[in-house]
């Protein structure tokens, strides 16, 4: 009888490039932040007050993507907690990511579960669950701190849960609250109520970009823990610090080039991790991120981009609004969406132009006015793919041939 070995086994006898790929992710929080001091300590300074039975400012952190923001918050909440455990001053580290709660509502029921209430994520009056949030903070001698990482998306839908927060304070008998907002914008200050924003501000910490050499101290202590000894050629960890670091010093850019480099040469079966897997790991990435960006569209701008995608497959590698617009109806109808006017598909196109999806640029026909001349610049298979995975589309696939041979021949002259 032949004997079929297991497949995972098989996997498991090849070279082995990971030792743990987990510390090169962003959710990670090492044991020593290179490059960090002065605002570990700086945060550190602010937060102390905490284990002396006194309330910390609020605090307002910010500084580009990957700069350490989010890793110096957690690093530090946990060094606080553990000496408020040795120094019997009881103090609670309440992290929030705002880009999934991002309601004044979520943001409250969240923090009454932590705390220990049985909030439903919806259905109470939100003045029910700040009551709750309240009761269960002050049921003790303790101070929270709340984090509120990425705060410009919950700002953007409205300050009031930031308006309650930062004035709870003075509702409290026994406990105290401190507040950090984390951000990636500097604007985002703008669109604050002038009395939260008083409340809200009162220290700022800013995180600068790092530059290729500290990125490469970062990539070297992680890479240490990631990979097996010898398995990364010299070369690797430098220019995945040059790359990101041409991207305004993002920590995070640097991280993911080199796991994803990893991933391929395991994939591959290789002995090394080299520069070429680097190369490879780019235009894997940019590509993850498009497509990311693409299953985010509105149902309007994906069934527009899907016209140009069969544009372009049927050799028009450049195109005008007009022609686009014309598939674009061909698509609508055939699937039964409303047909927006031409004006409004013409501000589609421009945000896909923002977005990276396209290239448009404005071209002059002379006396006959101005025209925009559009051009594909993504990967074709996985953003359709992107498309096609939206249940509401799914007819487009059925449809292809029929569409194609529907599509006037002067479009592919």
């Amino acid at each position: 009888m032949l004997m079929v070995e297991n497949i995972f086994e098989k996997m498991l006898k090849k070279t082995r490039i990971f030792k743990n790929r987990d510390v090169l992710r962003h959710s990670y929080t090492p044991e020593y932040l290179p490059h960090r001091k002065e605002q570990i300590e700086t945060l550190a300074s602010l937060l102390l007050p905490a284990l002396q039975g006194e309330t910390p400012s609020n605090i307002l952190i910010y500084g580009k993507t990957g700069t350490g923001k989010t890793a110096t918050v957690k690093f530090v909440g946990k060094q606080l907690e553990e000496a408020s455990r040795k120094f019997d001053a009881h103090c609670v580290i309440h992290y929030l990511n705002c880009e999934i709660i991002d309601t004044q509502y979520r943001v409250l029921a969240s923090l009454a579960k932590t705390l220990g209430r049985n909030v439903p994520m919806t259905g109470w009056p939100t003045d029910q669950v700040y009551e709750e949030v309240k009761r269960a903070i002050d049921s003790r001698d303790q101070t929270v701190i709340i984090v509120l990482d990425e705060i410009d998306k919950l700002v953007r839908k409205g300050d009031e849960v930031l308006y309650s927060l930062s004035r709870i304070n003075s509702e409290l008998r026994r406990a105290r609250v401190s507040l950090i907002g984390i951000s990636n914008d500097l604007k985002f200050k703008n669109f604050l109520d002038p009395r939260v924003l008083s409340s809200l501000s009162e220290e700022e910490i800013v995180f600068p970009p790092y530059n290729a050499e500290q990125l490469q101290d970062i990539l070297a202590q992680r890479a240490e823990l990631a990979f097996y000894e010898g398995v990364l050629e010299d070369d690797v960890i430098p220019y995945c610090a040059a790359l990101a670091a041409q991207e305004h010093g993002d920590a995070r850019k640097a991280l993911d080039l080199l796991r994803v480099s990893g991933e391929i040469a395991e994939a591959e079966d290789a002995d090394k991790v080299t520069r070429e897997h680097v190369k490879m790991a780019i235009k894997r990435i940019e590509t993850d991120h498009v497509v990311e960006a693409v299953k985010t569209l509105p149902t309007q701008s994906k069934i527009l981009l899907y016209g140009i995608i069969l544009l372009h497959e049927n050799g028009k590698r450049k195109m005008t609004t007009g022609e686009v617009y014309a598939v674009y109806k061909i698509l609508c109808k055939k699937i039964g969406f409303d047909v927006l006017t031409q004006r409004r598909v013409s501000d589609l196109i421009s945000e896909l132009d923002m977005l990276g999806i396209i290239n448009s640029i404005v071209i002059s026909k002379g006396r006959y006015g101005r025209t925009r001349e559009i051009r594909l610049d993504v990967p074709i298979k996985p953003v359709k793919e992107a498309i096609l995975d939206d249940y509401r589309l799914e007819a487009l696939r059925d449809m292809e041939k029929f569409i194609r041979s529907h599509l006037t021949l002067e479009f592919f002259d």
